[in-house]
């Protein structure tokens, strides 16, 4: 349940005035924001004590003063991975007040910060940045024909069990992907299944299990000509292929079978995970594979499940996802660039 909100003494003589003018009780809680109970408490105590003001309250004083509250909001800011217990051991260092880490968290939490993981995406450099809004800039008035008409493609790893990282971070709500806020990392780590897979609007290709190493020619003979070839087919004439720039998917050689196959390819930026609607359907796929299955007991098992969890997705799915690609270059012209929340 969210906090009740408190109404300002200036508003509670607001209430009274129009209460006085003869404005219904309903109206005025429009006016103000609040519930017509709220109203109805505010004229009751109005007319039990003909005053607006909050009655001296008992109880035990607040531990720590207003100024020992701003140092403590203001280290959580400027230290956005630190902890609670060691702000509490700043505080006792700057002021010699003692105070829990209970007491810490919650002063924190009053003011909007809570302490959350930290979203995980890949680096970017200043170069990263100008190639994903120079992107977005080029796809901004794509209509959603136009996406309907892309092959979404990417390889992802599977693991048998999920590891969850434990950093946390110190943030308001909305400040999700801010800079500074972001656990970054390097290309996805070690996993257990590679597969590749691509969809559109109304298509998508099969599950492709990749085994060992993926190299251009691999590429170019086990995904592109048998599989990616055929669903621009389906999509016709007008199809446009994504891929992202992987060193098997630019070698020369699968540049040059695609170049002779008229395929018109997306100029994708790097260390855009974020701009693939693919993305979001691994995140489903995974969470099918854990929802509807038991824990897989081998690799072989998790293959499986794999495979019939990705034909079971309803292709409303898919459409909703490729919907979403004009939101996500919007988003990237106002982050500039930068990470954005998809």
């Amino acid at each position: 349940m969210p906090p009740r909100r408190k109404v300002t003494t200036f508003n509670k003589a607001r209430a009274i005035a129009w209460l006085q003018d003869g404005v219904s009780k309903r109206e005025v809680g429009r006016r103000l924001g609040v519930s017509h109970s709220v109203v109805v408490r505010l004229h009751q105590k109005f007319q039990a004590t003909n005053s607006v003001l909050e009655r001296p309250r008992s109880g035990r004083p607040k531990k720590i003063t207003q100024r020992e509250d701003r140092f403590i909001r203001r280290q959580a800011l400027q230290q956005r991975g630190t902890t609670a217990n060691i702000i509490r051991g700043q505080l006792r260092m700057a002021t010699n007040t003692n105070v829990s880490t209970k007491t810490i968290r919650k002063r924190l939490n009053e003011v909007g910060l809570r302490s959350r993981r930290p979203a995980v995406r890949p680096r970017l450099t200043a170069a990263h940045r100008q190639a994903r809004l120079a992107f977005c800039h080029n796809h901004a008035r794509w209509t959603r024909q136009q996406w309907a008409d892309v092959l979404f493609s990417d390889e992802s790893r599977f693991n048998l069990h999920h590891h969850d990282g434990r950093a946390r971070v110190w943030r308001r709500q909305g400040e999700r992907y801010n800079n500074g806020l972001v656990q970054e990392r390097v290309a996805f780590g070690g996993g257990s299944i590679m597969v590749w897979g691509a969809f559109s609007f109304r298509h998508r290709t099969p599950l492709y299990h990749i085994v060992g190493n993926l190299t251009g020619q691999r590429y170019r003979d086990e995904i592109v000509a048998p599989l990616v070839l055929p669903a621009l087919h389906q999509i016709g004439v007008q199809a446009v292929f994504q891929d992202d720039n992987a060193t098997p998917h630019r070698a020369r050689l699968v540049n040059n079978f695609i170049q002779q196959a008229g395929v018109t390819r997306m100029n994708w930026p790097a260390c855009s995970p974020d701009f693939n609607p693919i993305e979001h359907l691994w995140d489903e796929l995974d969470r099918r594979v854990r929802n509807n299955h038991p824990p897989p007991r081998n690799l072989q098992q998790l293959l499986q499940f794999l495979q019939i969890e990705w034909q079971a997705i309803p292709q409303a799915f898919c459409r909703k996802l490729v919907n979403s690609m004009r939101n996500r270059t919007a988003e990237g012209i106002a982050k500039r660039g930068g990470h954005t929340h998809h």
